[in-house]
């Protein structure tokens, strides 16, 4: 993975790379390229009316992918409440979006690949606040379409 290997060379880094941390950048970047392609699978749909508040979510959740997968690569310095903020803020767009598209995903496939990519993510930035100091990671579980954690803190 090329973030890890980018990241391990940053001289404040010193090889010593959270793993946790890496995987809920990569999965924050994924998750913002499925949302955006399942938002605009949805315009598509011949009822898109029924998909607006979808469509909404899967954009609001790909632009706080992407800021806080951006956010989390940037290792000079130290913004660690930040960092850990922003992955809670991200696992809470994730689980609402998943939630959201889960509703739809019998009809559409692009809301069940999209459901499933914001589970990942969430979940992966959940385990990254820990790498961070930002306290529990485990809060988003593995428990149905998209955890019956749904009223757990994140």
């Amino acid at each position: 993975m090329r973030a890890e290997e980018i990241i391990a060379t940053h001289p404040d880094v010193q090889g010593k790379v959270a793993q946790n941390l890496i995987a809920a950048i990569a999965e924050c970047l994924s998750c913002a390229q499925v949302c955006t392609s399942c938002a605009d699978a949805c315009l598509a749909e011949d009822h898109m009316e029924r998909m607006r508040q979808c469509i909404r979510l899967c954009l609001d959740c790909a632009d706080v992918c992407v800021a806080t997968g951006l956010t989390a690569t940037r290792r000079t310095g130290s913004n660690e409440a930040l960092i850990a903020e922003m992955l809670a803020v991200c696992a809470t767009a994730c689980r609402l979006c998943g939630d959201e598209c889960a509703r739809h995903a019998t009809m559409h496939e692009h809301c069940r690949i999209c459901a499933e990519a914001c589970l990942a993510c969430a979940q992966a930035c959940q385990r990254a606040i820990g790498d961070v100091g930002g306290g529990p990671s485990d809060a988003v579980g593995d428990e149905g379409p998209l955890g019956d954690n749904a009223d757990a803190p994140v």
